[in-house]
């Protein structure tokens, strides 16, 4: 595992760079981690994640988001856009690095800025999602509930999920949990949604639940059968764990490796 900074036009970014291992290498990945305090509940598994790939012969290159993490920037001046570039400038990293067949790995709302900054790539991406965001707008107010659970217990009233997010459609940033969250960052998340980007590949869906047999979620499958309906190849999967990326210790779900392991065969 190679650690680093990665220099772009604005600031530097922190990777890590897991080189495959074997004589044949299988894949080229990049990790785009999930909003806020879930990319840190999830460094663990996308840690083990990495190496696991990278023992199976994938090379896998994991970047911190401007404004997140050990990278340079604020969070209260990151917005979608940077991000963007940020996914760019990782590409372009990679690809002189390994020409092995692509995939865009999302956490989240990673999810959603894979498919859309697949769309500015120069060849198109298979995708491997874990637990999908699927409307940034459902996850944004989702978000405020934080801030609406700390109010409640300060004593305030339920207005304040309404009036926080009237402040940010009107250019004020907004502070929850810890997190202060530009007007500009907000008002994309509130436009962004899971659509298939133009260039069919394939998609690898994994969600996390406590009944496999259940299935992946009812808006789960609507969305799936979007991608497929768009010439995309989709296979999805229920695995049985915690949902790590909110448990308030860090937990691991060793079934995910394993299925995100299989997924990929398909994808090599």
């Amino acid at each position: 595992m190679q650690a680093f900074f990665l220099a772009g036009d604005a600031g530097r970014r922190f990777c890590l760079y897991h080189p495959a291992e074997g004589a044949t290498e299988r894949g080229a990945v990049i990790y785009l981690h999930p909003f806020a305090e879930e990319m840190n509940k999830s460094r663990r598994m996308a840690a083990l994640q990495a190496r696991a790939l990278a023992e199976a012969g994938y090379a896998v290159l994991q970047i911190d988001l401007a404004g997140c993490g050990d990278s340079a920037g604020e969070f209260v001046d990151a917005d979608w856009p940077a991000w963007l570039a940020d996914v760019e400038l990782a590409y372009r990293w990679l690809r002189e690095r390994s020409s092995a067949p692509l995939t865009l790995w999302g956490m989240r709302l990673g999810c959603l800025l894979a498919v859309d900054a697949a769309a500015r790539l120069p060849e198109p991406a298979n995708f491997l999602f874990w637990q999908p965001v699927i409307s940034g707008k459902q996850h944004w107010q989702q978000f405020l509930r934080l801030k609406l659970a700390g109010e409640l217990l300060a004593g305030a009233g339920t207005e304040v999920v309404g009036e926080s997010a009237s402040r940010s459609l009107a250019d004020e940033p907004v502070e929850v949990a810890g997190y202060t969250v530009n007007p500009r960052l907000t008002q994309a998340l509130m436009q962004a949604e899971l659509q298939p980007p133009p260039r069919p590949a394939r998609l690898s869906w994994l969600e996390i639940g406590r009944r496999q047999e259940a299935g992946v979620l009812p808006v789960s499958q609507q969305t799936i059968d979007q991608w497929r309906a768009a010439g995309f190849v989709v296979d999805a999967a229920v695995v049985s764990g915690p949902a790590f990326w909110q448990t308030a210790e860090i937990e691991e779900v060793p079934a995910l490796l394993e299925a995100t392991l299989q997924a990929l065969a398909g994808h090599a």
